[in-house]
């Protein structure tokens, strides 16, 4: 005699084939922080007085480029955050300053197949990096680069752990890095559905939304949205793509940068200044014009400030640099 299945295992089969179906789908790893931010220079002796001499820092290591006078340059910050410089003769020279923006991942190779199951573009592999870590690098939705970098335990970084870090520093942490962003709607869908971040604030200088903030799903740092409702021009992308250092007390902080002497090449840095956020910050510039935001984690009377209700621009196209990038694709690994 052939036995018809009962409905409850017709419904716990297909509750199982369910599960093991939502088991298959790729999850999304830890992104644990901010790892760091890569900018052109034009001149890599000054730019190296501005972040070794005026702030502080120190370079763990270098590696040459193509030119055997010119090296890309790693300014430590801390043992998971850098700043990369990279020589600007490989743009063009009207190119934007900003090179990319990195995030740090426990397994950059989980994240490739999960980014790839989302539709993201992403290479047909993890590669190893000059510096022994695992990285690539993917595109958001305005054309800002982004690299996933995973720190190997035998990796440069790692290698440095504990090293290069001068009491001299003016600050030991980077909370966040700026981008600008002409499609809001879709940008919040790729970092936030896809990449996990979370909203934590947005304000507006004027009747329209100027920023957003998103922060990462496993750590504290967080990304900028540096909202526009025209193209940008040249001058505006080195104020707009910038880095934040977080100090403790920006008065302190601002003594001592005023003890030491500005590079040559470098604009005055701005008056210190209450933030549209309410946190005490002062903006300093390297040779090149890129803005370096210094900045206090707290709003000056401890009092939050309640995020802006103003309306996001109308979306723009991804900005593109008139100055296209002369250099090829396999140079910029590192």
């Amino acid at each position: 005699m052939k036995l018809r299945p009962t409905a409850s295992f017709i419904l716990a089969s297909v509750a199982l084939l369910a599960s093991a179906g939502a088991q298959e789908a790729p999850r999304r790893p830890h992104i644990l922080g901010v790892s760091h931010a890569a900018f052109y220079v034009t001149d890599m002796a000054k730019a190296r007085a501005f972040y070794e001499g005026l702030f502080g820092f120190q370079s763990p290591f270098s590696i040459p480029r193509r030119d055997p006078k010119e090296q890309l340059v790693w300014i430590k910050i801390n043992d998971h955050q850098t700043i990369e410089l990279f020589p600007a003769s490989e743009v063009a020279p009207d190119a934007d300053r900003l090179y990319h923006i990195a995030l740090e991942v426990d397994d950059a190779e989980a994240m490739r197949v999960y980014l790839k199951s989302k539709g993201v573009a992403v290479p047909e592999k993890t590669s190893v990096g000059k510096i022994g870590n695992k990285n690539y690098f993917v595109k958001d939705p305005n054309g800002n680069t982004v690299e996933i970098v995973e720190y190997l335990a035998d990796g440069w970084t790692m290698r440095e752990k504990g090293k290069f870090m001068s009491d001299q520093r003016v600050s030991v942490h980077m909370p966040h890095v700026g981008v600008m962003v002409g499609q809001l709607d879709a940008s919040m869908k790729f970092y936030g559905e896809i990449l996990g971040f979370a909203e934590i604030w947005r304000g507006g200088a004027g009747k329209i939304l100027s920023w957003v903030n998103m922060r990462v799903p496993d750590g504290t740092d967080y990304i900028e949205f540096m909202l526009y409702n025209k193209a940008p021009t040249r001058d505006t992308l080195l104020t707009k793509h910038h880095i934040c250092l977080e100090v403790p007390d920006i008065v302190k902080a601002s003594e001592i940068l005023q003890s030491r002497p500005l590079p040559e090449g470098c604009k005055p840095p701005d008056a210190l200044k209450t933030g549209v956020n309410g946190k005490r910050q002062i903006n300093y510039y390297d040779p090149d014009g890129t803005r370096v935001e210094i900045m206090e984690p707290k709003t000056f009377d401890g009092n939050p400030v309640p995020p802006s209700k103003a309306p996001p621009p109308e979306p723009l196209p991804p900005y593109v640099p008139e100055g296209a990038l002369k250099k090829a694709a396999a140079s910029t690994k590192t």
